[in-house]
């Protein structure tokens, strides 16, 4: 069964210019982890990735490397504070960890990356959620306007 695939680069095109920044966000968290899946399933047991996967492991890590790079530059280290200066620290630390690993097939090294990119969009995930449902409390407060007189 075939399917549209302009269609559904529209649809997700506009499902990425209509998302709030939480839910941006959250997609990149769920791009990197998704890619970091792929390229962890491509290095067998002994840390071998056989001859015909290896372009496909190096365009997995690199598009988690430029997930990770794209968090890095939407970090506000002016307004975030404490915050952001974290999330800097382990996006270096994730950038660092996973050209180690990729170098070294240690999928050891990618599962720990996982694990925790994993937690944090999770932890992103409750954030836009509760953001969405208090914009959404927010607008339901405010009065409207009569127009029937």
């Amino acid at each position: 069964m075939a399917y549209n695939t302009n269609g559904y680069n529209t649809y997700r095109e506009i499902g990425v210019k209509t998302a709030s920044q939480g839910k941006l966000v959250v997609m990149l968290y769920e791009g990197a982890v998704n890619h970091l899946e792929k390229s962890i399933s491509l290095i067998g047991d002994e840390g071998k990735i056989q001859a015909e996967n290896i372009e496909n492991f190096g365009n997995h890590i690199q598009k988690v490397q430029d997930i990770i790079t794209e968090l890095q530059l939407s970090l506000d280290m002016d307004k975030g504070g404490e915050i952001a200066k974290n999330l800097m620290a382990l996006y270096i630390f994730f950038n660092k960890e996973i050209l180690d690993a990729s170098i070294q097939h240690d999928k050891a090294k990618l599962e720990n990356v996982h694990k925790m990119l994993s937690d944090l969009r999770d932890s992103w995930v409750q954030i836009a959620n509760s953001t969405a449902n208090t914009q959404t409390q927010a607008s339901q407060a405010r009065p409207s306007i009569n127009i029937t007189g």
